[in-house]
């Protein structure tokens, strides 16, 4: 199931959400068990290999103990999940739309740990507490800047996440519910660390359909200042630690919802609306193709995906939203944003929505290749800088991709899986490379980069929603 950008309401793939009528919960407080370093399996150059969960669709999910790692657990089957990697390299997974142990449908906020071999359920709840009725857990928010064991965010999806220069995971909004159980668009900012969860900024409250933005003057943080609710909205940490947010499908300054093109920076405890406009659905600005201009900004988007090279650059590739005046649909425009001179780059693709790509020759760089326009896609930055990009949704074939992108040198190179929509996994065995595999079509995946630089992917929604576990090395 594939959601349009302009869409209101709140949509949780065929589940259906009674506002007003979430649950609450009291979390059992974080495992004392010592987290071990991240221990990657043995894996072969430019290849595929299914690690972990199922090749079937919809699997529930297997907890076992809570904060005790065992062979037979994983998380449910899942979309619009979170992700983050520890210091020590383990894989966090949070949340989203999926199954939970009982099989119930639901939104999660299930937080599970992989070491490598092994996952971990470490917070959150297992099981729809009311199934009667919400489909989802109500958030405990505690005093706001104040850990407690106790504190716990409410079950979401297409949140955003960060981790900073400390190894402190970063939480913010998504599609979910509040302290008081209702269901809403959030612009709550949370940070998990030493095994507690700390509420830092936005309201615990939604109004209506999401809280409206604070956005203050541009370029001047104060702490007022806060994002408006929203989902799929996109993240960079730079090498200062700051937390960088951008676009989304929520809450402008006023009570309008749609597409957000602001960019936003978290440092110091405050808020900073560094760029783009506080109204929603605005078309890009692209100026000149590989020029830097003070006038030139990405359109509104949500579900684009995000890398920072060596130089803290900030780059956006494509997403469901608005190209140049008049244009819109799923994007492959591809852009740097400068945090020195605050100045946003078109670097390549097209300022036209749905565009259908150039994939060229399998394994070959060249200048004339192009991704497709997607959204839904996920994406890495490997150890020696180069971008990546997995599968999405591509409304030109109203269909799902499993092809894998490598982007380096300023040219884009077709690395792995089909050009054709709607393929199918070829999963081979478990725990063994193999060049014949990869992952099918699917949006909504999460992903990861572990200590020794290889790609991790998880789960989403291709023909139904998956909890199999994929790593790559580049």
């Amino acid at each position: 199931m594939h959601h349009g950008f302009k869409s209101i309401g709140l949509l949780f793939t065929g589940i259906a959400l009674l506002s007003g009528c979430g649950s609450k919960a009291v979390f059992t407080s974080p495992s004392p068990t010592p987290i071990p370093p991240f221990t990657p399996p043995a894996t072969v150059a430019n290849q595929w290999m299914w690690v972990s969960g199922s090749n079937s669709l919809y699997p529930l999910g297997t907890y076992g103990t809570l904060g005790t790692a065992a062979p037979a657990n994983t998380p449910g089957s899942r979309v619009w999940a979170t992700s983050w990697t520890d210091k020590l390299g383990n894989l966090w997974l949070f949340g989203g739309v999926g199954q939970d142990s009982k099989d119930s449908a639901v939104v999660l906020n299930d937080l599970w740990m992989f070491d490598g071999a092994q996952w971990t359920w470490e917070g959150g709840s297992s099981v729809d507490l009311q199934p009667s009725r919400a489909r989802g857990v109500g958030g405990t928010y505690g005093t706001m800047g104040v850990a407690s064991p106790s504190n716990y965010p409410g079950s979401r999806n297409s949140a955003t996440s960060w981790t900073d220069g400390q190894g402190n995971f970063w939480l913010f909004g998504g599609e979910g519910f509040d302290s008081t159980g209702d269901d809403c668009w959030l612009n709550d900012l949370w940070r998990y660390s030493s095994g507690e969860w700390t509420w830092m900024s936005g309201p615990d409250v939604c109004v209506g359909l999401g809280s409206p933005g604070v956005y203050g003057t541009q370029g001047v943080a104060a702490p007022g200042n806060v994002p408006g609710g929203r989902l799929g909205a996109n993240s960079w940490t730079d090498a200062q630690g700051n937390l960088w947010l951008f676009g989304g499908q929520g809450e402008s300054s006023t009570t309008g919802s749609g597409a957000l093109n602001d960019l936003w920076k978290y440092s110091g405890g405050q808020w900073t609306w560094m760029s783009g406009s506080n109204l929603i659905n605005q078309y890009g600005a692209y100026g000149t193709l590989g020029v830097a201009a003070s006038g030139n900004v990405p359109g509104a988007r949500q579900w684009a995906v995000t890398w920072i090279d060596k130089s803290g650059n900030l780059w956006l590739f494509g997403g469901e939203g608005n190209g140049s005046p008049g244009n819109g649909g799923d994007l492959n425009d591809l852009w740097k944003y400068n945090p020195g001179n605050g100045q946003w780059t078109w670097m390549g693709g097209s300022d036209i929505g749905s565009q259908t790509g150039i994939y060229g020759t399998q394994g070959v760089a060249a200048p004339g290749n192009i991704p497709p326009g997607r959204d839904n896609a996920v994406a890495w930055t490997d150890a020696q800088g180069n971008f990546w990009l997995f599968g999405g949704y591509a409304f030109t074939s109203l269909d799902v991709l499993n092809d894998l992108w490598e982007y380096s040198g300023g040219q884009w190179t077709w690395v792995s899986g089909s050009n054709l929509p709607d393929e199918p996994g070829a999963y081979g065995t478990k725990g063994v490379s193999s060049p014949s595999n990869v992952p099918g079509a699917r949006e909504g995946s999460v992903s990861w980069i572990d200590p020794s630089g290889n790609l991790w992917l998880f789960g989403g929604e291709g023909s139904g929603e998956l909890n199999d576990l994929w790593v790559y090395q580049p």
